[in-house]
């Protein structure tokens, strides 16, 4: 059957799926901080000390990466909507998961509620940290072009800044530069013309 081209409509996605990439992503990650936690250790406790020592950092972040996406998937497929609810959802449980590790009840439910608050606010907010120019098709020139315009400084207000000299000549430069010589070092600085015809 055709699509008949109402994108309105929700398409389901594969959670497991999802789930398990997004795992194995965090995993890979827990991998890295497992490893940098191995290296800054003060005694010498070998390279397999990055799974036996630290492999529970590696569990705990492809699980909580796991049970994230698992979590906000779900939750999409059925409710039949993609928004920020989905996020808290995904972020509450793994909060909780992340909150696991230290054994208590307290510590389980602060970090999911903290987590799930944290992710359905960033994805209601727009989901982006570079601002409003994350999401505007503007090109560069435009651009820049604007704030130039808008930040614009008259050059006598440049030139009262940085002065006169190295290689900036504002109308009336050569004439001001011979009066300075010749009021420091007495040297009369005859004009030399180019021009061979003249």
């Amino acid at each position: 059957m055709a699509p008949t081209g109402d994108d309105d409509h929700y398409h389901p996605k594969d959670a497991i799926h999802a789930s398990l990439v997004s795992g194995g992503m965090m995993a890979g990650t827990g991998l890295l901080f497992a490893a940098v936690r191995n290296s800054l250790a003060k005694t010498n406790i070998g390279p397999w000390a990055v799974f036996t020592k630290n492999g529970g950092l590696i569990a705990m972040f492809g699980a909580v990466g796991g049970v994230y996406e698992f979590t906000r998937i779900a939750a999409a497929n059925i409710r039949e909507r993609d928004d920020y609810i989905n996020n808290g959802l995904g972020g509450l449980l793994g909060g909780a998961v992340l909150g696991l590790r230290t054994g208590r009840i307290p510590p389980v439910i602060g970090y999911g509620l903290t987590t799930g608050v944290v992710l359905a606010a960033y994805e209601f907010l727009g989901g982006s940290l570079a601002g409003n120019w994350a999401g505007q098709e503007v090109d560069e020139y435009e651009r820049k072009e604007m704030l130039r315009t808008t930040r614009r400084r008259p050059i006598e207000e440049t030139l009262s800044h940085i002065g006169e000299g190295r290689g900036i000549r504002p109308p009336g430069y050569e004439e001001r530069r011979r009066q300075r010589i010749k009021e420091r070092y007495g040297i009369e600085v005859n004009p030399v013309c180019a021009d061979p015809d003249a």
